[in-house]
């Protein structure tokens, strides 16, 4: 039985998260904490690694010399108080952190700015923002952390007379928990740690840990079907969703809160992964776990990445259910500093919040060695930091820093002109080989032809699946200055071409966005299109919410 406000089992918070939180600047140009981005010396040690780069890197970009438009219109007086046209907060709303994004800005080439931010607190508002926009031809850009690296947060085209951008960040409470249930009614705009920062107390985790965990909301996790950290089991937000409140330009959409239901199509289905196309998801209930207390990791060295493979294959058939199941081939070993004798690593790492767990990882060891691994000591740690598994030994170690720092390094490599692609997907395990290698040879290819330069090519397994695997690609090469974003461009077509020849998904985590649209056309079959443009009609009359994504 579901606990209501007033049952003991059940709780409501009335603090305010970020208010005990450090202040640090965030960047509005590219990755995570300005305070944390490579000095000059440090970009120009990274683009000596690669060939071609610039002699030195570009300045960092400063808003006062972008040319911010004067807004194209103005909120009713009724709205004033929650809407903002300051040119600080309109430029760090105008694009996400792709690597195409922080280039532009670097080039001073951001694109369209919003001629407006709004941050409000209640559905009403969002409500009022929508009424309002759809009424006046007003583009409405949901914002949550404003992390995307697929074009999913800024506005492309000439359609509409301005663009809104909707940040909900100022919605970030958790309303209310069902501790009888485990499980929590959260506003959408919720960062990851403000979020967590709330569960602690009771003992309890939503345990969900993307790499953009920091910079991204519950709300943002939503629609674009996030994954997290974890490598196997419930590895994306879909299998936490309970209910969802969804405020859209036709109505506002509460789906009941179950534990399961039959009834038709998921209504919840419907939002998960639309992309603030159908409407602003604003509040969830959402399934909870207790806390890990029991953890335990290790690596294993590889010789040869094919038998890596294949162990990695057993360990996700085997009941085994490891947190951290990832493999790195020796490219991503090495900049990672987990490997440096052209060895694959594969980093390991199981938890519980119940039972100890040095038999399964012994069990996961068993199976690597059996296909050609060797090493791995675990370590067990009761108190490891949650978003992710106890550090063992020095290339997991190596490994979760190079992870946590890697959006850093991006954006000190572009500094230094340097284009850097990553992209992920998906296939089962009978394409995972070959598309591996179809990758690594086809897109090297495509972007030594774009620039003469050779590129470095480096592939991980992020998630793993008793039927396949989610690989995760970096694509790094110096890039021909000013013309940055024409080679991303063709890196990304030809990456594409390779997903689509081998019936890879388009994107297993990052989400569609606009950087995706072609290769998502491609993959969705055309009844599902046309029931989409239909739900579009329906739902936004008025073609205001995130206009290019998903659909025209």
């Amino acid at each position: 039985m579901s606990a209501t406000p007033s049952d003991p089992r059940s709780s409501r918070t009335s603090r305010t998260p970020h208010a005990s939180r450090a202040s640090r600047t965030r960047s509005w140009w590219g990755w995570g904490y300005a305070d944390a981005h490579p000095d000059d010396a440090e970009c120009a040690a990274l683009g000596a690694l690669l060939p071609g780069t610039l002699a030195r890197p570009l300045p960092i970009p400063r808003v006062a010399d972008l040319a911010v438009p004067r807004p194209g219109t103005a909120p009713p007086p009724a709205l004033a108080h929650l809407v903002t046209a300051d040119p600080e907060a309109r430029a760090a709303h105008a694009m996400g952190k792709a690597y195409r994004d922080v280039i532009r800005a670097l080039r001073g080439r951001p694109g369209r700015i919003p001629d407006l931010v709004a941050r409000p607190t209640c559905d009403q508002d969002v409500s009022d923002l929508l009424d309002w926009a759809g009424g006046h031809g007003v583009a409405v850009i949901p914002f949550g952390g404003g992390s995307s690296v697929v074009g999913g947060v800024e506005y492309r085209g000439d359609a509409h007379r301005a663009v809104l951008s909707l940040d909900l960040t100022s919605m970030d409470r958790v309303l209310e928990i069902d501790t009888a249930g485990r499980s929590a009614r959260i506003q959408a705009g919720a960062l990851g740690p403000v979020l967590e920062e709330q569960l602690r107390p009771h003992g309890l985790t939503l345990r969900h840990f993307p790499q953009s965990f920091e910079f991204s909301t519950l709300g943002g996790w939503l629609a674009t079907r996030a994954g997290g950290h974890y490598a196997t089991v419930r590895t994306r937000i879909d299998d936490f969703v309970q209910s969802l409140n969804v405020v859209t330009p036709a109505g506002v959409s509460t789906s009941w809160r179950l534990p399961a239901s039959g009834a038709g199509p998921s209504p919840d289905r419907l939002f998960l992964g639309s992309e603030g196309a159908l409407g602003v998801i604003t509040e969830a209930w959402m399934r909870l776990q207790e806390r890990p207390r029991f953890k335990a990791s290790t690596s294993v060295a590889f010789a040869d990445f094919h038998q890596a493979l294949e162990a990695v294959r057993a360990i996700a058939q085997s009941d085994l259910a490891p947190a951290n199941c990832r493999l790195l081939d020796p490219g991503e070993a090495l900049l990672s500093g987990a490997s440096h004798d052209g060895s694959a690593v594969l980093v390991l790492g199981f938890e519980s919040a119940t039972a100890p767990v040095e038999d399964r990882l012994a069990g996961a060891l068993d199976l690597a060695r059996a296909r050609g691994g060797s090493g791995g000591t675990p370590a067990a740690d009761r108190d490891a930091p949650a978003a992710g598994a106890a550090v063992a030994d020095e290339a997991v170690s190596a490994w979760r820093s190079a992870f946590l720092r890697m959006p850093y390094l991006r954006d000190g490599l572009a500094r230094m002109g340097a284009v850097v692609e990553t992209f992920e997907t998906a296939a089962t395990w009978d394409r995972i080989p070959g598309l591996i290698d179809a990758v690594r040879t086809e897109v090297g290819a495509a972007a030594l032809k774009a620039t003469g330069h050779p590129a470095t090519v480096n592939c991980r397994l992020t998630h793993v699946y008793p039927d396949g695997a989610a690989p995760y690609f970096t694509v790094a090469v110096a890039g021909r200055p000013g013309d940055e974003v024409e080679v991303w461009d063709d890196i990304k077509a030809a990456a594409s071409d390779v997903l689509h020849r081998h019936r890879a998904t388009v994107t297993h985590h990052h989400a569609v966005g606009r950087d995706h649209r072609p290769g998502y056309d491609r993959q969705r079959p055309e009844p599902f299109a046309l029931a989409l443009r239909a739900a579009k009609n329906a739902l936004d009359p008025h073609h205001v919410l995130n206009p290019g994504v998903l659909i025209d």
